[in-house]
């Protein structure tokens, strides 16, 4: 079985891009746009790791980790941040990795496969 990642960022370009690149690496991949779209597809789809970006309408990236991390079901998948935002490194201070817009989609890879095979 495929591991799936779940990409949640507002901007679709990024969403889309960075699914297809998850698909062509061999994972399967869905994405949100918000941090309520997030919890609604987290509960239905079960990720195996999490890419997140920060500034987001509706709610932000760190509120929904805090609110993902309450529950034990989702308090242990890994969450990669993928922001342009400053002090990114500061926000969610249990993420496996932090990484500027625009990123190297290859260094993503490599952290993804060492995180989840």
């Amino acid at each position: 079985m495929r591991k799936k990642i779940m990409v949640v960022d507002d901007d679709p370009i990024i969403r889309k891009y960075l699914m297809n690149v998850f698909n062509d690496n061999g994972y399967e991949a869905c994405g949100a746009a918000s941090g309520p779209e997030a919890s609604e597809i987290l509960e239905r789809e079960m990720p195996d790791l999490i890419t997140l970006d920060l500034e987001m309408p509706d709610e932000w990236g760190p509120r929904f980790y805090r609110r993902m991390t309450k529950n034990p079901a989702f308090a242990n998948i890994p969450v990669i941040v993928i922001s342009g935002m400053q002090s990114r490194h500061l926000s969610i201070n249990k993420a496996i990795a932090y990484l500027d817009k625009p990123f190297d989609p290859e260094k993503l890879i490599g952290i993804i496969k060492n995180t989840i095979g």
